[in-house]
């Protein structure tokens, strides 16, 4: 395990783009998240990234710091109209760097902002079946499995299931 000080969630900043890109253009991070996250992933694709989580008030999406080095991207969507006490939660980290409980304290304190800072009361991810490291991150972090939506999902042509998981304050 690694100290604790050692990790911090922070703006992208336009600079961000080309290790952005260098981290994010891996296919067995892609195959984890939806369709919109790209591969091959481009430094076009990292500016474009960037400049619209900038554009966004209050902040939701951060960059991922480990030891001073961008390692993945953590974000919220918060919900609209009778959803808007909940958000939903992504994340994803560089391969390099899996295995070391960064995603877990990232999930920590980005829930922690979530709750604190944006007044929500309930924080949700959905799994992909096969993703099992992810349900441990959410697990550790006190996120209840709350249903599994039955062939919610195709990736790669595959059909699979959706593991929905939630915290609520």
């Amino acid at each position: 395990m690694f100290d604790k000080k050692e990790l911090e969630l922070r703006p992208l900043l336009p600079e961000d783009s080309r290790s952005l890109a260098k981290i994010a253009n891996n296919k067995n991070i892609s195959d984890k998240l939806r369709d919109l996250f790209p591969y091959p992933y481009t430094e076009e694709d990292a500016k474009k990234f960037i400049n619209t989580s900038l554009q966004k008030q209050p902040s939701c999406t951060f960059a991922i710091d480990f030891r001073q080095e961008l390692c993945g991207v953590i974000g919220l969507v918060p919900q609209q109209d009778v959803y808007r006490i909940s958000a939903e939660l992504g994340y994803w980290i560089g391969e390099e760097y899996w295995g070391q409980g960064i995603a877990t304290e990232a999930v920590r304190l980005i829930s922690e902002y979530g709750f604190q800072k944006l007044g929500l009361l309930r924080v949700y991810s959905g799994v992909y079946e096969s993703n099992k490291a992810s349900m441990r991150v959410l697990e550790k972090n006190g996120f209840l499995k709350d249903c599994v939506f039955k062939k919610a999902i195709i990736k790669n042509d595959i059909i699979m299931n959706e593991h929905r998981y939630s915290k609520i304050i």
